[in-house]
């Protein structure tokens, strides 16, 4: 924003119209490019208008709007160092992905997952297993785990759509609660001076509920055979032979291209390499070889640097790999280099357009409406306090599809309201209860949201379309939020993590288990029993 202008709609509620514009459109055409854009435009606009003398009329300054939307839009958001190493992560990854399908890993370890994972359910909890254990960082867990599991899912029949949630419900809810991750190192970066940040996010992990109760709810809805909503048209489509209902941008053929030569070791010793590499990135940003300690080092790292050295070692290695054991030549490694960065095209424009609407976002006050909105009722949340927090950050996250953004903006004022310090040792547990409420609400919106980066990388991992990923996973994603709203409810009046998580669990699995009996037959029912049926043949 420039520092001479304010525009006349600074710090309002619309504040929040473009990415309401762009959300809304996205759900309704099914196309993200477009619907983006105009979102962009609409602040852009908004930006532009100057008053009158009539308080309900204003004037569009149009060259003014059009150098707001591509100079502090689309070319700030290309320039950003951080969105730019995000990027190239994205770009090396794919490089990476296009020499294991061309090396024939990943068809290998398709064939050998077959011979080991010979159902549906045991395809789907491996590919939680995988989500759970990459809790370094969001970004690496979508692609890395959606490029090992595809070929083992797709043998199952399983749809992009639900591989592409259960990549997207492992990705952030686990970084959130993972002491040692990019997560962790952003959360302690937030936390007021003078407070020990780290200490912060551990205390804050029983009471996340959201990011607990999400991967509670995947595992028994795979163990249940539950599903619901678009998610069990899609499903029921994939046991027809159909993955996807609905065609990504771009679909690589993974099985044409693949090489005979290519062994599970193709796979797995590439991506070990890998995420050893990203750590070792992660942690050199952070300082760690000038003397920090490893969690410091995590604390202070830049993780879009840390994740590009780390990706690029990745690759360095496996071309070394493949040269020394013949399975590719070198002039088929350099032609991956151009595949891979096609396979990106698609995620890298939606997340400059979805950066860029984040950027008119900012540029109209978001964050100051929504700060000055909690400062000035602080006093009437009382006990409810938990729950408003987590619904306040739910909206933000979901507006502007960024949860480093939202527990950025909220964290601070949260412990204005409580202290962490404070002598009274109930109102000290409700500021963490509280923090950790920032946390599970910016994660829940991050995950509902269609401009989301997490959203948008699992649509890629999965090479799932976008939209059919964000219209299938939306439910699942509010149902899990509606269990911890009442959750919150709850600690905010018994004030114990044990307690009140066992309540959220209680209250999940009763849902869930509600859920499989009630499910009209052309949900979960039918979708059991077509399961069922090539098992008879």
């Amino acid at each position: 924003m420039d520092a001479e202008f304010v525009p006349v709609l600074f710090n309002t509620a619309w504040a929040l119209l473009p990415p309401v514009v762009a959300i809304v459109l996205a759900l309704i055409t099914k196309e993200v490019y477009s619907s983006l854009f105009v979102g962009i435009v609409t602040g852009g606009v908004l930006y532009s208008l100057s008053a009158t003398s009539n308080p309900y009329l204003y004037v569009v300054h149009p060259v003014k709007a059009l150098e707001h939307i591509f100079n502090k839009g689309i070319i700030a958001s290309l320039s950003d160092s951080y969105n730019v190493g995000i990027l190239v992560f994205l770009v090396f990854l794919g490089i990476i992905v296009a020499l294991m399908n061309k090396a024939g890993g990943s068809a290998a370890f398709g064939n050998w997952a077959s011979s080991h994972v010979k159902s549906r359910v045991g395809s789907q909890l491996a590919t939680i297993g995988l989500g759970v254990l990459i809790f370094i960082d969001d970004y690496f867990n979508c692609l890395t785990v959606g490029s090992v599991m595809r070929p083992v899912t797709d043998r199952q029949k399983i749809s992009r759509a639900k591989l592409a949630y259960l990549i997207d419900a492992t990705a952030a809810p686990v970084c959130i609660i993972a002491p040692v991750s990019s997560w962790a190192a952003a959360v302690s970066g937030f936390a007021p001076e003078g407070t020990n940040g780290l200490m912060l996010f551990i205390r804050s992990i029983p009471y996340n509920y959201y990011a607990i109760l999400t991967i509670l709810m995947m595992v028994l809805m795979v163990v249940f055979k539950v599903e619901y909503g678009p998610m069990a048209r899609h499903e029921k489509n994939a046991k027809n032979g159909d993955l996807f209902t609905v065609k990504p941008a771009a679909e690589t053929k993974e099985e044409e291209t693949a090489q005979k030569k290519g062994k599970v070791i193709d796979l797995v010793l590439p991506v070990v390499v890998l995420i050893i590499c990203c750590v070792i990135g992660m942690i050199y940003t952070g300082g760690f070889f000038s003397g920090e300690t490893f969690v410091d080092a995590f604390a202070k790292s830049d993780a879009s640097v840390g994740l590009a050295y780390g990706s690029f070692g990745g690759i360095i290695f496996t071309v070394l790999l493949y040269l020394f054991r013949k399975v590719l030549k070198f002039k088929e490694c350099m032609a991956c280099v151009e595949e891979g960065f096609k396979a990106m095209i698609a995620p890298i424009t939606i997340l400059t357009l979805a950066w860029s609407l984040k950027a008119m976002t900012e540029s109209l006050g978001a964050a100051e409406f929504v700060a000055a909105f909690v400062e000035s009722r602080k006093g009437d949340f009382n006990m409810i306090l938990p729950a408003i927090i987590f619904l306040i950050a739910c909206g933000l996250s979901f507006a502007t599809g960024t949860s480093w953004g939202t527990f950025g903006i909220l964290i601070p004022i949260t412990l204005e309201v409580f202290k962490l310090n404070d002598p009274d040792p109930a109102k000290a547990t409700l500021a963490v209860i509280c923090v950790s409420a920032c946390m599970a609400g910016a994660v829940c919106g991050d995950h509902c949201s269609p401009i989301s980066d997490t959203t948008i990388m699992s649509s890629a991992g999965a090479q799932c379309n976008h939209i059919a990923h964000v219209s299938t996973q939306l439910p699942y994603a509010l149902t899990c939020a509606a269990v911890s709203f009442i959750t919150y409810m709850v600690a905010g009046f018994v004030r114990n993590a044990a307690i009140s998580l066992l309540i959220g669990i209680v209250l999940m699995v009763g849902m869930i288990l509600l859920l499989k009996y009630v499910l009209p037959a052309s949900d979960s029912a039918s979708l059991q029993k077509e399961t069922r049926k090539p098992a008879k043949e």
